[in-house]
């Protein structure tokens, strides 16, 4: 079951309001029992195709329901004006060719995550609300800002699949927060990067095994790997799905 709301952010506004998706494991409304939660970006793009920005969502809602997997999964549809996505999940203002200076609002989008809308995920539906029950996934820019989260909100969450993450955006910055923190435990972290979107570029491999490590010595398990022939879009993440469960093992208990 999905539950589809509207809700504004305040601090981070829209013409309109943005979706809410809120999908409920079978045999929720039947028991009692508590479910680990998944939180999402870019929530238009995790369930339904004809949501989806370019007609193609990651499917998630065909995997739940095919697994049975026992979990909460919440998901909040980006800001689509212009180039404002990439304000919100920007963790650091940046400089891009073609966009010029972009300020970053990740921290004003995971305030806004883990001070109101987790309380309210945790207080309208019976979630297990502590860290080692939380978990966080994106990809491209939303997978930036989980690797982001993982951190600075390690507090938080427990366990972050960063799908194709965007981690051009000021390296020099993400690899100093890492350096600078000691991550609790258990803390777990999935990185990929698709051979066909990066191409030659070497680099682009380089910085996601550099993250991977400099994230290891800081306390998490990592597993980062290149996946062959994949393309930097929701077909390709749909794919990667079962892989990044089963080694964040989210539903163990």
């Amino acid at each position: 079951m999905i539950k589809v709301s509207k809700i504004n952010i305040p601090q981070l506004p829209t013409e309109k309001p943005r979706r809410l998706y809120v999908y409920l494991p079978r045999g929720y409304e039947a028991g009692d029992r508590r479910y680990p939660v998944l939180y999402m970006f870019d929530g238009h793009n995790v369930f339904y195709d004809s949501h989806a920005t370019y007609g193609r969502s990651w499917g998630m809602k065909r995997y739940l329901e095919k697994t049975g997997l026992q979990l909460i999964l919440a998901a909040v549809e980006c800001n689509p004006e212009g180039t404002r996505r990439l304000n919100e999940y920007a963790p650091w203002d940046f400089t891009a060719t073609g966009l010029g200076r972009m300020e970053g609002l990740g921290k004003v989008t995971m305030d806004w995550l883990t001070g109101e809308l987790k309380p309210m995920i945790d207080a309208e539906y019976r979630t297990l609300p502590d860290r080692e029950h939380t978990m966080i996934a994106g990809s491209s820019f939303g997978g930036l800002i989980t690797l982001y989260a993982a951190v600075e909100y390690n507090a938080f969450f427990s366990r972050a699949a960063a799908l194709s993450p965007s981690l051009w955006v000021r390296p020099g910055i993400m690899n100093e927060m890492i350096k600078g923190s000691r991550l609790a435990s258990p803390t777990r972290v999935y990185m990929d990067l698709g051979s066909a979107e990066v191409g030659k570029h070497v680099e682009a491999y380089r910085s996601m095994f550099n993250t991977a490590k400099l994230l290891s010595l800081s306390g998490a398990d990592v597993a980062a790997r290149i996946v062959p022939g994949a393309e930097h879009n929701e077909a390709a993440w749909e794919k990667r799905i079962p892989v990044f469960f089963d080694y964040l093992k989210f539903d163990e208990e």
